[in-house]
């Protein structure tokens, strides 16, 4: 077979190198004319997911690690000055601890709405975004009834329930543009997946590795047209995330070695690659070399999360090339000493679910799966869906505890209402979300807070489950030691703790 000529973009990957030889044929390009209902099943999941977040933060359940954090860069943006977060430390430049410009759009938006919900509000489109390109390529290359399950079954995977239900993330940023790239990678437009992955650059640092595998499997797919685009995306990845860690290291307090060795609530080393793979070599290079090699699958709780990324999509996306941009979000997961990136909570799912959902319908194509054989496989996408659908956080919106009313909550504004706006405050994990928009907030019993607050808030009576950084008896003490120190109570009800030092 001759080598592809000319503008190799106008050719799908499919019909480039060996795999033209087995490769189905496309369908015929164009949009359909009834596309109506993806844009609302974009629409329902982008209710739900805002519904989700925005209950969890209003039963007091959101954070200050990471949605406080989030909340102070945001508003340091829209204030028109770089962004520090009085959570992580004093006037701490939250640039030194990851590089993500790209939150800086959302300063508008908090223009119109100063409040710590605009992020969630936010990150639900942004995810919920990330379904259209996915839908419309589904549709496109398989068929309606693909593009419905597949598109469906992607929304309500648990990786993604999981990460709206986590706060709020740079990372929501990601989910459209790794879509958009790679949906046009997989139907052979090379220039178009490369000019959707040069962005992830300006989310976070560790996400130009991802792009410089995206480059690289543009090089491979695209044939001699698409080495060029491939290996400049590449190379652009690569100085993407060498050039994003020099500038953390100028902005973090303790320079480049800080920011590696930097460490992660509960005492975990290495707050991304970087920092995981210094923090195992500080402890010997068999230590080092233990963690990636037996480490990366052991404990089980590893091998367990790696299943479960592929079980929605019937382990076919490894069928296709396009899961390889999968490899650096999860080898960075899993040779990590920090155990909270080995298991299926919080966030650190939310990356791969794009990915391989778009590797699933690019495995389908590549099988010419129809009739019979394609419906057996969309079948068993959305039952292994609704499976694991009752075990994570979408759940909760049927579950009637989500939506009583606690009059603890009520109790809680009041007692936060009674401190004025931009007074300094260190205030328990919970509640500091619901002070992020109006004071200078930082976290009880965090080494590195503010110290000596004009206000301190605590709710006693948090869940053993949830209680962090402080135990009961911990707290206790400090509270006492404050009032030695002169902090008189000011109100005290229903397990809020309100101490002021102002006369």
């Amino acid at each position: 077979m001759r080598a592809p000529t000319g503008n190799a973009t106008a050719l799908p990957p499919q019909q480039t190198g060996i795999e033209a030889r087995t490769a189905p044929k496309p369908s015929a390009p164009g949009r359909p004319a009834s596309d109506w209902w993806i844009w609302a099943m974009a629409g329902a999941l982008f209710f739900a997911y805002m519904a989700l977040s925005l209950r969890i933060h209003e039963r007091l359940l959101s954070r200050s690690f990471d949605l406080g954090i989030f909340a102070q860069v945001v508003r340091s943006y829209a204030s028109g000055h770089l962004p520090v977060s009085e959570v992580k430390g004093p006037d701490f430049p939250v640039l030194g601890d990851h590089f993500s410009p790209v939150l800086a759009l959302l300063a508008p938006l908090y223009w119109l709405w100063p409040s710590v919900k605009v992020l969630l509000v936010a990150q639900a489109a942004l995810v919920a975004g990330s379904v259209l390109p996915l839908a419309f390529w589904a549709r496109r290359t398989l068929g309606t009834a693909a593009a419905a399950v597949i598109g469906a079954c992607y929304g309500l995977s648990w990786g993604i329930a999981s990460g709206v239900s986590s706060d709020f993330h740079e990372w929501a940023f990601a989910l459209p543009l790794l879509t958009l790239s790679l949906t046009a990678l997989g139907s052979g437009r090379l220039r178009a997946a490369a000019y959707w992955a040069l962005p992830l650059l300006l989310v976070k640092e560790d996400l130009g590795l991802t792009v410089a595998v995206i480059g690289l499997v543009i090089a491979w797919r695209g044939g001699r047209g698409g080495r060029g685009p491939g290996l400049l995306t590449a190379a652009a990845g690569l100085v993407g995330t060498g050039l994003a860690l020099l500038v953390l290291g100028s902005f973090h307090p303790g320079g480049f070695k800080g920011y590696l060795v930097s460490h992660n609530p509960g005492g975990g080393a290495g707050a991304g690659p970087g920092g995981a793979l210094v923090g195992e070599a500080q402890g010997g290079a068999l230590e080092l070399l233990h963690q990636l090699t037996l480490g990366l699958i052991t404990p089980q709780e590893k091998v367990t999360t790696l299943v479960l990324i592929l079980a929605p999509t019937l382990f076919l996306a490894l069928r296709s090339p396009l899961v390889l941009v999968a490899v650096p979000s999860i080898l960075w997961r899993l040779a990590s000493n920090y155990p909270p990136h080995w298991g299926t909570g919080y966030h650190y799912s939310l990356l791969v679910m794009p990915i391989v959902f778009v590797a699933f319908v690019d495995a389908l194509h590549r099988r010419g799966a129809s009739g019979r054989s394609l419906y057996r496989y969309l079948a068993g996408s959305a039952a292994m869906a609704l499976l694991l659908l009752p075990h994570f956080p979408l759940w909760q919106l049927t579950q009637p505890e989500t939506w009583v009313k606690d009059p603890r909550i009520a109790t809680a504004h009041s007692v936060m209402d009674r401190i004025p706006d931009d007074a300094t405050v260190q205030a328990s994990s919970y509640l500091v979300p619901h002070l992020a928009d109006r004071t200078s907030v930082s976290l009880y019993g965090w080494g590195d807070s503010r110290p000596n607050p004009e206000w301190i808030v605590v709710d006693t009576q948090v869940r053993p489950a949830l209680r962090w950084p402080m135990s009961v008896v911990h707290e206790q003490i400090a509270l006492d030691q404050a009032r030695a120190r002169g902090y008189r109570t000011v109100d005290l009800r229903d397990g809020f703790v309100l101490l002021s030092r102002t006369g």
